[in-house]
């Protein structure tokens, strides 16, 4: 018996005005189900519409037609306010460009993260110390972004994304702007989420970022189109 979807998405339609001529259509019927411990790669090449399609499935853009459901919710309906309440019970986001708060400490855009929900308490000041423990950062947890690497600010960013170990992760190109080695530990990460039980959708270029991936998705003319399936049990199915 396959697990409850997380996340399904049908017929997702998004358009922007061209500065002449008929709206460019970027997604144009895009459809995914994703289930709680799959790991979702989206491949395609640059301008494929892979960065609006995370903008749309994590309610940060609206879809012009089709419909989002988180669990047995449907979200795509809602207002602007209860769809911020439910990207901050159901969603984590890594961003490429990190979006790390400049005036911040490592500790504190962590802890960002739970501010926009529950509020920060002394057991999730202990949890974000226990991540940037785990990711090498608890020395650098007083350091403003400006004052760590690329590669510690990446790591800081997928701390903030886990910190309320939201059922849904959506990365965006997590590695686009680190080494081979930060790179590596941010892709162990992300599996090291769907092993655990959440779900997981990353879009990047990376080759290894497919490694042990549940399916791999291209984007092309609009659509997901099944490049690869790891396993044969129907994840990460249209």
């Amino acid at each position: 018996m396959l697990p409850e979807p997380v996340l399904r998405a049908r017929g997702l339609v998004k358009r922007f005005a061209a500065p002449a001529g008929p709206p460019i259509e970027v997604l144009a019927g895009a459809e995914l189900t994703v289930r709680r411990g799959e790991l979702v790669v989206i491949e395609g090449p640059s301008g494929s519409g892979k960065s609006t399609l995370l903008n749309v499935l994590g309610l940060l853009e609206d879809a012009d037609a089709g419909e989002i459901r988180f669990g047995e919710r449907t979200v795509s309906t809602l207002g602007r306010s209860a769809k911020s309440r439910e990207r901050g019970r159901w969603l984590g986001f890594v961003f490429q460009s990190f979006l790390l708060l400049p005036g911040l400490t490592a500790l504190d855009n962590v802890l960002l993260a739970a501010r926009y929900t529950s509020g920060v308490d002394a057991e999730l000041r202990r949890r974000a110390m226990a991540l940037l423990e785990r990711f090498g950062m608890a020395e650098r947890r007083d350091h403003h972004p400006a004052q760590l690497s690329g590669g510690e600010q990446q790591r800081v960013a997928f701390c903030r994304a886990v910190l309320n170990d939201p059922p849904l992760l959506l990365a965006d190109e997590p590695t686009g702007n680190l080494d081979d080695a930060n790179g590596a530990v941010i892709l162990e990460s992300l599996r090291d989420r769907a092993r655990s039980g959440g779900a997981v959708i990353v879009v990047s270029h990376r080759p290894d970022a497919a490694r042990d991936a549940d399916a791999v998705f291209t984007l092309a003319a609009g659509k997901l189109h099944p490049a690869a399936t790891r396993r044969p049990s129907g994840a990460g199915t249209l």
